[in-house]
C-alpha cells in the first residue's frame, strides 16, 4: 500500500545574507504531490513533528554544509512539548542542533502560551535555534513574541509597504538580540526596502525560487544601505556571519581534506567539542599545503586534524565589526585572512566571519560617511541627526534637539565677503564640536545652520560655549541664535514631528535682540527665553 510519504517531496529555498550576498541557510519546504498534508499536519502534531524530521533527512541526503530551517506549527510544539523525532534525525544526519533553526509558525490563536514557551525552552536546551515565522501576516501576539525571544524574526514582505512598522520591528529585534529577515521578496524594490529598513536576511523568488536541489549561487541586486537617505549605523558582526563548516574536535585530517575538496567555497573548518565550543581552527590554505607536501597524506590523514589547526579566534555574536578587526590585528600576521568564529552566549559556534567582508564593508561605510560631510565644516548633514533622533524615540529616551545659526548672516557675507563668512561658519562648527560630549551629535545642514542633538542635562555647557563667546567677521561683532525643543519619551513620534516643534522656537529666537536662546517642550504651549531680550518697538516721531 502506498505511503503518504511517497507523494511528498522537499524543496530548498536559500536564506540570503543581504550584506555579504551569500547564502546563510536553507529553508526546507514540504511539497506534497497530492493532497494537503500541511493542513493535516496543522491538526496532527505527531504528523507535523515527523515532517520536520523528514525535512532534515532530505537535506542531509543532499550533502550540503549549510544550516537548515525547518517549519513547525506553534500548536505542535505546545502539544508535544519537544521534538524528539527532529533531534534524532539531526543526530543521525551527523549535524549539530545549533545548525538547525526551528521556524515556529502560525496559527498562534488558542495555542497554550505557557506550554509553547516551555517547549521552546526545551529546544533551546538541546541547542536548536528559534525563529518566529509569519510575523506581520500571522497572528502572533506581540507579548508572546517578546517572551519567545527568538534568534530570528521573519517578516512577511507585505509589511514593507509600512516601513515604520518594519523599522520598529528592527528596533525590537535589537533589544531581543535577534536578526530580522523578510520573506517573500519578489522585486528589487522590495529588496531595497528590506535593506533600508535594516533587515539582515531575506528570502524569496527574487534571489532564488524553491528548488529540488540546494542553490548556492543567488541573485542579490546591488543596493546601497542608504537607499532611503537614512544613514546606517556601523555594521555589526550579525550582518556578516557565514555558515561555518563544523566538525568534531576528534575528526581526522582525512575527513577535513574530503570536506574541503568537495566544498571549494569553504575557507576553513572549525573543530568543536561536544558542546559546540570551538577548539581548533583549520585554515584551508595552510592545511592543504601540509597535506599536499611530500608524505603529507601518509603522515596526517589518519591523525587528528587538530594537529594542523590553530587556536580559534572567536568573537561574540553581538560584537561590532571593529571589534572583530581588533581581534585580527592582535593576532599572528600569518592569520590575518583566517575566518573568525562567532559564538553565542553559551560559547557555541554559530558561524564564521571573513575579515575581507568586514574590511570591504567598513571601507564602503567610510566612503558613504565622507560623501555626507559638509565640505566647509566636515560635519555630517541633517540625515545623521534625524536618524539618531528616530533611534532615541524608538528607545524611549528623552532628548534635546537644537537649531543654531548666525543672526543676519546675509549681511555678514555682503559686508565682510564670503571668505570671512566661511571662516565664521568653520569657527562656529569647531566650537560646537569641541563643546559636544557624550552622546551629543552636531550636524551642519548648510549655510549658517547647525543641528545639535544632546541629552537634556548637557544643554547648559554647550549653550554657554557658543553663546558666551565673542564672534566677529570682517571686524564686525556677530551674534548667534539658539532654539531648543525638549522631547520627553512619547512626546513626538519621529524626527519630522520634532522638527515641526522646533520651527516656531527658531522664529522666536530670531525675534530677540543679541545672542539668544529659546527653549520649549514638545506638546506643550509657550516657550522660555533663556538668553536675549525682546526687541523694543520703534517710537513714533
Amino acid at each position: 500500500m502506498p505511503s503518504w510519504t511517497d507523494a511528498l517531496r522537499f524543496a530548498f529555498q536559500p536564506v540570503v545574507n543581504l550584506t555579504t550576498g551569500g547564502v546563510a541557510a536553507l529553508e526546507i519546504l514540504a511539497r506534497p504531490e497530492s493532497g494537503d498534508i500541511l493542513a493535516w499536519a496543522r491538526r496532527d502534531p505527531e504528523l507535523d513533528g515527523r515532517l520536520a524530521a523528514l525535512a532534515v533527512r532530505a537535506a542531509a541526503g543532499r550533502e550540503t554544509l549549510l544550516p537548515f530551517h525547518v517549519n513547525v506549527f506553534a500548536g505542535t510544539l505546545a502539544d508535544l512539548g519537544g521534538l524528539a523525532a527532529l533531534y534524532e534525525a539531526v543526530r543521525e544526519a551527523g549535524r549539530l542542533p545549533w545548525e538547525v533553526t526551528v521556524d515556529v509558525g502560525p496559527p498562534f490563536t488558542h495555542v497554550p502560551q505557557r506550554a509553547l514557551l516551555e517547549a521552546v525552552s526545551a529546544l533551546r536546551e538541546q541547542g536548536f535555534r528559534i525563529s518566529a515565522d509569519g510575523v506581520g501576516d500571522g497572528d502572533v501576539p506581540l507579548r508572546l513574541l517578546t517572551d519567545l525571544a527568538p534568534d530570528l524574526v521573519k517578516l512577511d514582505a507585505s509589511l514593507l509597504a509600512r516601513p515604520a512598522a518594519v523599522r520598529a520591528m528592527r528596533t525590537l529585534c535589537e533589544q531581543l538580540g535577534a536578526l530580522l529577515s523578510v520573506e517573500g521578496v519578489e522585486t528589487e524594490l522590495q529588496c531595497a526596502g528590506a535593506v533600508s529598513a535594516g533587515a539582515q536576511l531575506a528570502q524569496g523568488v527574487l534571489f532564488a525560487p524553491p528548488a529540488r536541489l540546494p542553490v548556492v549561487d543567488v541573485f542579490v541586486p546591488p543596493v546601497s544601505p542608504g537607499t532611503d537617505g537614512t544613514p546606517r549605523p556601523g555594521p555589526s558582526v550579525r550582518q556578516f556571519v557565514r555558515p561555518g563548516a563544523l566538525l568534531p574536535a576528534t575528526a581526522p585530517a582525512g575527513r577535513v581534506r574530503a570536506l574541503l575538496t568537495a566544498s571549494p567555497d569553504v575557507s576553513g573548518v572549525v573543530l568543536v567539542d561536544e558542546g559546540g565550543v570551538p577548539v581548533r581552527s583549520v585554515d584551508r590554505s595552510r592545511f592543504m599545503l601540509s597535506m599536499s607536501g611530500r608524505y603529507g597524506h601518509a603522515l596526517y590523514a589518519d591523525r587528528p586534524a587538530a594537529n594542523l589547526g590553530d587556536a580559534p579566534r572567536t568573537v561574540a555574536v553581538d560584537a561590532t565589526a571593529w571589534e572583530v578587526l581588533d581581534v585580527v590585528a592582535d593576532g599572528d600576521r600569518d592569520r590575518t585572512s583566517d575566518d573568525v568564529a562567532v559564538v553565542d552566549r553559551s560559547g557555541r559556534c554559530v558561524g564564521v566571519v571573513r575579515p575581507a567582508d568586514l574590511v570591504r564593508a567598513l571601507a564602503e561605510n567610510r566612503v558613504e560617511e565622507a560623501a555626507g560631510l559638509n565640505p566647509l565644516t566636515r560635519l555630517p548633514g541633517s540625515d545623521v541627526i534625524t536618524w539618531e533622533v528616530d533611534q532615541r524615540i524608538a528607545d524611549g529616551r528623552a532628548f534635546a534637539l537644537s537649531w543654531l545659526d548666525v543672526d543676519h548672516f546675509k549681511r555678514v557675507n555682503d559686508g565682510a565677503g564670503f571668505a570671512a563668512g566661511d571662516e565664521l561658519i568653520r569657527s562656529v562648527g569647531r566650537a560646537l564640536s569641541h563643546a559636544a560630549s557624550g552622546d551629543t551629535r552636531v550636524g551642519h545642514i548648510g549655510g549658517d545652520g547647525f543641528l545639535v542633538l544632546a541629552d537634556p542635562e548637557g544643554l547648559d555647557p554647550l549653550a554657554s560655549a557658543v553663546l558666551d563667546a565673542f564672534w566677529s567677521a570682517g571686524g564686525h561683532a556677530v551674534t548667534l541664535s539658539l532654539a531648543t525643543v525638549l522631547c520627553a519619551p512619547g512626546s513626538v513620534m519621529d524626527h519630522r514631528q520634532a522638527a515641526a516643534c522646533l520651527a516656531p522656537l527658531k522664529q522666536a529666537a530670531k525675534s530677540l535682540d543679541g545672542a539668544s536662546w529659546v527653549l520649549g517642550r514638545a506638546g506643550l504651549p509657550g516657550h522660555e527665553i533663556r538668553r536675549g531680550s525682546r526687541v523694543a518697538p520703534a517710537r513714533a516721531r
